[in-house]
């Protein structure tokens, strides 16, 4: 039978050009027995999702193609298991109605052996049914799972900024993972049902033909409470859910490092417990009304399931419906009976269960499908990076990241090998943007960005990061040791090398001090180290990359004063002999620039040497102007 799947997701959120995938937040629901596990109810956002993202059954059957074989076998063992195991009811009528009431020891060790093989063949055929099953589903969400995070990763940063990081997630694993159970159970199990349906109402129509008449009378009735339980119960657990997913989402976001200090900074912690307790009250509510949801029903349903085995008796009482049934036929009959109800519901349900699971492949197929913004070269031009000299170039270059809003308009500018280049303007001009173009972060919509010639385009994307160096204002720590996390720019290093680059970085005083050194945990983000001393780790695992191209995005913006003085100094030791675009918050930066280029709503207004624009009276110097106003200003 198809097992109950149940995962707390993100509800939906930005994501995809066209907006983000809708959240198939259904069970698939399994087949019910007596106690009320009744049919699943269609979730509406699976056929919300369907419908704006079609799914290809070829393009699904390719993922199952080179599992065929195995499908066929699983098949096949579940049909044998299924028709082995009708066996019993007939074993049961030969001990009650022959071995027993004539003494025939022979044949009463021979039926009881053969009902405990039959179970252990059973049995031993679930367990290699499930196995073949279980490793073709795995496999298939492997390579759905590789694929996924690979294309993802192809995606320009555009992307990560229009979507959360939760709604990737949840595609990324939730989905997957959901997609693997419903497609193996669903497909188990309506081999599994049919069979054991078919074969069941076969042999009771051979054990009674008048008997099985009856039981097909009694059984609608029976399916519909339970049909009317399950969906009442469906509503209460839907709702249940959002709110898992609600106190989930709170207990994330106010449990984790920033959240923790927001909520102190801001004095919300009362309020967010105030929050908290409301909805863990709320789900205590919902939690009784799941369980107590009808229970008048389920106690008809109760009774409707006791007498059906008692009109069954009635009637083999009666001659003119019995027709001098034997007690081991009644016995094994009311045995096939109690059986078929099972799989009759999981046939029912397999119409909610093919939705559910076409929607799981719907919102995996959806990210796929995204065409990744800036492309890897087919034929990428070759590069010996030690011969690189660094001279680049931005030829007539416009870039928007939406159609209709053009962010640079004409970039010219060319950076020559081993120089240092600031770019200045104010919050909004472009200056960010026109850096992102040079590691490939974002491509230009016309124009293009050369390095000694060669358009990055067509450089291999291991390639162009071995070239381009990045150093951000918003430095980026894994959840590691210091050793780790400088190896990502260098695997092979050795920690001779290490060392020297933490000391050209201004910071191996500081990790030589700490008592597990190299070895030190860095924390969630690097929460460990203070903002300057995560810049400088950060510079040091640039060091280790050695690129003869660098590119530094304000990375002392974020600073204050004295410690933006230390890592100035690391930045200057990192750029010396390398062609280096500085994107300048502070004018201080800027000093030791070989040309200053001045952006105004994405053009260049102004270019030359800092004394230069300093004397031009010009935009440079109106600016620096304002920047020693807003000084003095806050030194009063």
């Amino acid at each position: 039978m198809a097992a109950a799947h149940n995962s707390t997701r993100e509800r939906p959120g930005a994501g995809l050009p066209d907006g983000p995938g809708a959240v198939p937040g259904g069970s698939p629901g399994g087949g019910g027995g007596g106690g009320g596990r009744g049919p699943a109810r269609l979730n509406p956002a699976d056929k919300k999702q369907l419908s704006r993202h079609p799914v290809s059954l070829r393009r699904i059957a390719a993922l199952f193609a080179p599992h065929t074989r195995t499908i066929a076998v699983v098949v096949l063992l579940i049909s044998l298991s299924s028709v082995i195991n009708l066996a019993q009811p007939f074993l049961v009528r030969g001990v009650i109605d022959d071995a027993l009431p004539h003494g025939n020891i022979n044949l009463l060790l021979i039926l009881t052996a053969s009902m405990v093989g039959v179970a252990a063949l059973t049995s031993a055929i679930g367990v290699v049914q499930t196995w073949m099953a279980t490793a073709m589903g795995q496999r298939v969400m492997h390579t759905l799972r590789v694929q996924l995070f690979t294309h993802l990763q192809a995606q320009s940063l555009g992307f990560f900024t229009r979507t959360r990081g939760g709604e990737v997630q949840s595609r990324l694993t939730h989905d997957i993972s959901g997609m693997q159970s419903v497609v193996t159970t669903t497909a188990t199990g309506v081999a599994s049902n049919l069979t054991t349906t078919i074969a069941t109402a076969v042999a009771m129509a051979a054990l009674s033909p008048g008997l099985s008449l009856i039981s097909l009378v009694v059984l609608p009735p029976a399916i519909w409470l339970s049909r009317k339980v399950a969906k009442l119960r469906r509503t209460v657990t839907d709702e249940r859910q959002r709110e898992l997913a609600a106190l989930h989402t709170q207990v994330e976001e106010g449990l984790s490092v920033s959240g923790v200090r927001l909520a102190k900074t801001l004095g919300t912690i009362p309020r967010d417990a105030e929050k908290f307790t409301a909805r863990s009250e709320k789900l205590v509510g919902l939690e009784l009304r799941s369980q107590l949801a009808g229970r008048w029903r389920m106690a008809t349903m109760q009774v409707v399931f006791a007498a059906i085995p008692a009109v069954i008796y009635l009637a083999a009482g009666f001659p003119a419906t019995g027709g001098g049934m034997t007690i081991g036929t009644l016995v094994a009959f009311t045995g096939l009976q109690a059986t078929i109800f099972r799989p009759v519901m999981g046939l029912l349900n397999i119409g909610v269960q093919w939705v559910t699971a076409m929607a799981f492949f719907s919102r995996i197929f959806e990210y796929l499908d995204l065409e990744p913004q800036v492309k890897q070269p087919a034929n990428p031009t070759a590069l010996d990076v030690s011969t690189v000299r660094g001279e680049v170039r931005f030829e007539d270059v416009d870039f928007g990241y939406d159609a209709g809003s053009q962010v640079l308009h004409g970039i010219c500018l060319t950076l020559p090998a081993g120089s240092t280049t600031a770019v200045v303007g104010s919050t909004g001009s472009g200056k960010s943007t026109l850096a992102s173009l040079v590691p490939r972060l974002n491509d230009p919509v016309s124009g293009r960005v050369t390095i000694d010639g060669i358009d990055v385009k067509d450089l291999a994307a291991q390639d162009l990061s071995r070239v381009v160096g990045v150093v951000s204002q918003e430095t980026y720590l894994i959840h590691a040791s210091v050793r780790e996390n400088l190896l990502l720019a260098a695997p092979g290093a050795t920690d001779t090398q290490l060392w020297q680059a933490l000391a050209a970085a201004r910071i191996a005083d500081t990790i030589g001090a700490l008592p597990e050194g190299l070895d030190t945990l860095v924390g969630a983000r690097g929460h460990r180290f203070s903002g300057g001393e995560q810049q400088r780790l950060a510079i040091a695992r640039t060091i280790l990359r050695n690129p003869p191209v660098l590119v530094l995005d304000e990375a002392t913006s974020a600073l204050d004063n004295t410690t933006e003085a230390q890592v100035q100094l690391a930045l200057e030791q990192l750029a010396a002999g390398r062609t280096t675009l500085t994107i300048a918050h502070r004018l201080s930066t800027v000093e030791n620039a070989d040309q200053v280029i001045v952006l105004e709503a994405g053009r260049i207004v102004e270019r030359g040497t800092p004394a230069q624009l300093r004397t031009a009276d010009g935009p440079f110097a109106r600016l620096a102007a304002r920047t020693t106003s807003a000084l003095d200003a806050s030194a009063r």
